[in-house]
Protein backbone atom coordinates (compact mmCIF):
# COMPACT_ATOMS: atom_id res chain seq x y z
CA UNK A 1 0.00 0.00 0.00
CA UNK A 2 1.17 3.37 -1.28
CA UNK A 3 0.99 6.75 1.65
CA UNK A 4 0.20 9.50 0.02
CA UNK A 5 1.92 12.66 1.73
CA UNK A 6 0.29 16.18 1.70
CA UNK A 7 1.45 19.47 1.09
CA UNK A 8 0.69 20.37 4.92
CA UNK A 9 3.30 18.66 7.22
CA UNK A 10 1.16 16.98 10.19
CA UNK A 11 2.94 18.37 12.91
CA UNK A 12 1.25 21.17 15.17
CA UNK A 13 1.75 24.51 14.11
CA UNK A 14 1.89 27.75 16.36
CA UNK A 15 0.38 30.24 14.05
CA UNK A 16 -2.71 28.77 13.33
CA UNK A 17 -5.85 30.66 14.95
CA UNK A 18 -3.58 33.64 15.90
CA UNK A 19 -5.12 36.07 13.24
CA UNK A 20 -8.56 35.05 15.00
CA UNK A 21 -7.30 35.76 18.51
CA UNK A 22 -5.72 39.13 17.08
CA UNK A 23 -8.99 40.15 15.82
CA UNK A 24 -11.44 39.42 18.65
CA UNK A 25 -8.75 41.33 20.82
CA UNK A 26 -9.22 44.13 19.15
CA UNK A 27 -12.95 44.32 18.73
CA UNK A 28 -13.34 43.69 22.49
CA UNK A 29 -11.38 46.67 23.17
CA UNK A 30 -13.55 48.71 20.70
CA UNK A 31 -16.28 47.48 22.20
CA UNK A 32 -14.89 48.55 25.80
CA UNK A 33 -13.87 52.08 24.69
CA UNK A 34 -16.60 52.98 22.04
CA UNK A 35 -19.43 51.65 25.30
CA UNK A 36 -19.34 54.26 27.64
CA UNK A 37 -18.83 56.97 25.05
CA UNK A 38 -21.65 56.06 23.70
CA UNK A 39 -23.28 56.31 27.14
CA UNK A 40 -21.85 59.78 27.51
CA UNK A 41 -23.47 61.13 23.61
CA UNK A 42 -26.89 59.85 25.49
CA UNK A 43 -26.10 61.86 28.95
CA UNK A 44 -25.60 65.10 26.94
CA UNK A 45 -27.89 64.52 24.29
CA UNK A 46 -30.39 64.42 27.55
CA UNK A 47 -29.01 67.56 29.24
CA UNK A 48 -29.29 69.61 26.10
CA UNK A 49 -32.83 68.57 25.42
CA UNK A 50 -33.44 70.17 28.53
CA UNK A 51 -31.45 73.35 28.45
CA UNK A 52 -33.07 73.79 25.49
CA UNK A 53 -36.36 73.57 27.08
CA UNK A 54 -35.61 75.66 30.05
CA UNK A 55 -34.32 78.25 27.28
CA UNK A 56 -37.17 78.47 25.60
CA UNK A 57 -39.66 78.52 28.31
CA UNK A 58 -37.91 81.61 29.76
CA UNK A 59 -38.16 83.31 25.93
CA UNK A 60 -41.86 82.33 26.12
CA UNK A 61 -42.53 83.47 29.54
CA UNK A 62 -40.32 86.39 29.27
CA UNK A 63 -41.90 87.99 25.98
CA UNK A 64 -45.45 86.87 27.53
CA UNK A 65 -45.04 88.76 30.67
CA UNK A 66 -43.80 91.87 28.66
CA UNK A 67 -47.25 91.32 27.01
CA UNK A 68 -49.26 91.70 30.42
CA UNK A 69 -47.31 94.69 31.67
CA UNK A 70 -48.50 96.46 28.90
CA UNK A 71 -52.54 96.12 29.62
CA UNK A 72 -53.00 92.48 29.05
CA UNK A 73 -53.26 91.96 32.53
CA UNK A 74 -56.34 94.08 32.96
CA UNK A 75 -58.83 91.42 30.77
CA UNK A 76 -57.33 88.82 33.91
CA UNK A 77 -59.22 89.40 37.58
CA UNK A 78 -57.41 88.47 40.62
CA UNK A 79 -56.53 85.14 41.29
CA UNK A 80 -54.56 81.99 39.45
CA UNK A 81 -55.61 81.33 35.81
CA UNK A 82 -54.19 78.83 32.71
CA UNK A 83 -52.57 80.78 30.72
CA UNK A 84 -52.51 80.21 26.72
CA UNK A 85 -49.47 81.05 25.00
CA UNK A 86 -50.48 81.50 21.06
CA UNK A 87 -46.51 81.57 19.81
CA UNK A 88 -45.69 78.91 17.60
CA UNK A 89 -42.32 77.96 19.26
CA UNK A 90 -44.64 76.80 22.14
CA UNK A 91 -44.95 73.68 20.57
CA UNK A 92 -41.60 72.47 20.73
CA UNK A 93 -42.15 72.50 24.64
CA UNK A 94 -42.87 69.49 26.29
CA UNK A 95 -46.42 68.68 28.14
CA UNK A 96 -47.08 71.61 30.72
CA UNK A 97 -49.04 74.59 31.83
CA UNK A 98 -48.35 78.55 31.60
CA UNK A 99 -49.91 79.77 35.06
CA UNK A 100 -50.60 83.43 35.73
CA UNK A 101 -51.21 84.41 39.21
CA UNK A 102 -52.79 88.32 39.42
CA UNK A 103 -52.80 89.90 42.21
CA UNK A 104 -53.43 93.52 43.43
CA UNK A 105 -50.08 94.63 43.08
CA UNK A 106 -48.49 92.20 41.47
CA UNK A 107 -48.17 89.74 38.51
CA UNK A 108 -46.67 86.39 38.26
CA UNK A 109 -46.27 84.16 35.32
CA UNK A 110 -44.51 80.81 34.72
CA UNK A 111 -44.21 77.67 33.12
CA UNK A 112 -44.25 73.94 34.80
CA UNK A 113 -43.69 71.04 33.01
CA UNK A 114 -46.07 68.17 33.72
CA UNK A 115 -43.18 65.58 34.03
CA UNK A 116 -39.04 65.36 33.98
CA UNK A 117 -36.79 66.06 31.64
CA UNK A 118 -38.59 69.78 30.81
CA UNK A 119 -36.07 71.46 32.02
CA UNK A 120 -37.99 72.46 35.57
CA UNK A 121 -40.04 75.73 36.36
CA UNK A 122 -39.57 79.34 34.87
CA UNK A 123 -41.76 81.76 37.00
CA UNK A 124 -41.62 85.16 36.74
CA UNK A 125 -42.68 88.64 38.56
CA UNK A 126 -43.94 91.87 37.79
CA UNK A 127 -44.61 94.81 40.06
CA UNK A 128 -47.38 96.32 39.31
CA UNK A 129 -47.37 100.56 39.90
CA UNK A 130 -49.81 101.40 42.94
CA UNK A 131 -50.29 105.24 41.27
CA UNK A 132 -51.40 103.51 37.87
CA UNK A 133 -52.58 100.68 35.73
CA UNK A 134 -49.27 100.46 34.06
CA UNK A 135 -47.24 98.23 36.14
CA UNK A 136 -43.65 98.99 37.03
CA UNK A 137 -39.94 98.62 34.86
CA UNK A 138 -38.94 96.16 37.49
CA UNK A 139 -39.08 92.62 36.66
CA UNK A 140 -37.95 90.49 39.84
CA UNK A 141 -36.77 87.03 39.19
CA UNK A 142 -36.66 84.24 41.86
CA UNK A 143 -33.69 83.58 44.10
CA UNK A 144 -31.45 82.00 42.56
CA UNK A 145 -31.40 82.72 38.67
CA UNK A 146 -28.55 83.49 36.26
CA UNK A 147 -29.85 87.12 36.18
CA UNK A 148 -29.25 87.51 40.08
CA UNK A 149 -25.74 86.47 39.62
CA UNK A 150 -24.72 88.85 37.12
Amino acid sequence: MQTRRTLCPAGPRPDRGSLTAELLIALGLLAFTLLPLSMSFQREQVALRALYTRALAMELVDGELEVLRAGAWHAFTPGIHVYEVRAEAARNLPPGQFQLTVETNRLRLEWRPAGKGGGGPVVREASLDAAGPVPSADVLFPAGSSRDRS
